[in-house]
């Protein structure tokens, strides 16, 4: 039986696993510099590719995206309510956007955002996944598919759902993950955002 304080533990315990910093742990693991200091800053996948070494940039991302779904699955599992579990998956988010572990400045949280929605529902998760790898196949550029994915969430939520407390949730992402990406619309209109694949700077 579930206590009063079981979805207040919950929704601490999804923020501590989405502030774990994967690209921190994977850049120990290979002996790489720290993905703070070169390429965009960004503890993410993406910036860890930039350091050249593709399985540190791998190990980022599946770890970045299985905290996101891990933390939705235990909710599920703990047979929360569909609110709670809601946002437990933000909570999971926030966490990798803000994780007390890295002074609460995080990556841009789009693998953790793909791993809740691919638990949340697989078949919009597929589609949200989809429409990045199309947007980055074509134009090269992880950001720009990240807003594209970003913004066409919601609405794919939407037509699949209506308007739930989930479709609410998905629309929060959606727009955190807009606003972490910030610099990266003001850098891809001045054209001089990196391309996926792009080496860090030296």
């Amino acid at each position: 039986m579930q206590t009063a304080l079981a979805p207040y533990l919950a929704l601490l315990a999804a923020y501590l696993v989405g502030s774990i910093p994967f690209a921190m742990i994977s850049s120990k693991v290979f002996g790489l510099a720290d993905p703070r200091t070169y390429g965009s800053g960004n503890p993410g996948a993406t910036n860890v590719l930039r350091s050249g070494n593709k399985k540190a940039a791998l190990m980022t991302l599946i770890g970045d995206a299985l905290k996101g779904t891990l933390a939705v699955v235990v909710a599920r599992h703990m047979e929360f309510s569909d609110t709670i579990i809601a946002l437990v998956a933000l909570a999971v988010f926030i966490g990798h956007l803000y994780p007390v572990f890295l002074k609460f400045k995080g990556g841009k949280g789009v693998a953790t955002a793909a791993g809740v929605l691919l638990a949340l529902d697989p078949a919009l998760g597929l589609a949200v996944a989809g429409t990045w790898l199309l947007v980055a196949y074509v134009s090269r550029y992880s950001s720009l598919a990240a807003l594209v994915a970003a913004a066409a969430a919601p609405l794919i939520a939407v037509l699949m759902h209506g308007a739930t407390n989930q479709t609410i949730i998905v629309g929060i992402l959606g727009m955190a993950l807009i606003g972490k990406h910030w610099q990266n619309i003001q850098r891809l209109m001045a054209g001089q955002e990196s391309k996926i694949g792009s080496k860090k700077k030296s």
